[in-house]
């Protein structure tokens, strides 16, 4: 079991509060969050881009797990996910995340590739974390 920290400071209320993000890792030290960078474009970041940063990476790397598992040999894989954050009953809530994937295989199937990615998304640890609609649209380059 691995256990993986990260922590966030607000200072202020509402949209005049600032905050910052920091992860154990050191990937994200002081990283600024707020209203701004969650609604008005802002530099920094917010919470549905850093979902959508897990969930393409965490769906990605299950797709290569479990691409290897059945024996192919990588060349490239590439997702982008993106998160959507609605406004509902005077409250927010994330209600999709649009997985969206780029891969070439060599030698496999568009019928398995589906398959497997399909698996992948339905098995990742992020996926399975999420209470919220996940679709995948994904493309097998030559």
């Amino acid at each position: 079991m691995t256990v993986n920290r990260a922590s966030a400071r607000y200072e202020g209320f509402g949209k005049e509060g600032k905050g910052s993000i920091t992860t154990k890792s050191g990937v994200l030290e002081n990283q600024p969050y707020g209203f701004g960078t969650r609604f008005d474009g802002q530099p920094g970041t917010n919470p549905e881009e850093l979902i959508a940063a897990a969930h393409a990476a965490c769906f990605t790397m299950a797709l290569s797990f479990g691409l290897s598992r059945a024996g192919y040999s990588g060349d490239t894989l590439e997702t982008s996910a993106a998160v959507t954050l609605d406004q509902v009953d005077g409250g927010f809530e994330i209600s999709k995340s649009a997985l969206t994937l780029t891969a070439k295989v060599p030698g496999i199937s568009a019928e398995e590739f589906a398959r497997i990615a399909e698996e992948a998304e339905k098995n990742c640890p992020v996926s399975k974390l999420l209470d919220c609609e996940i679709t995948l649209e994904h493309v097998l380059e030559a």
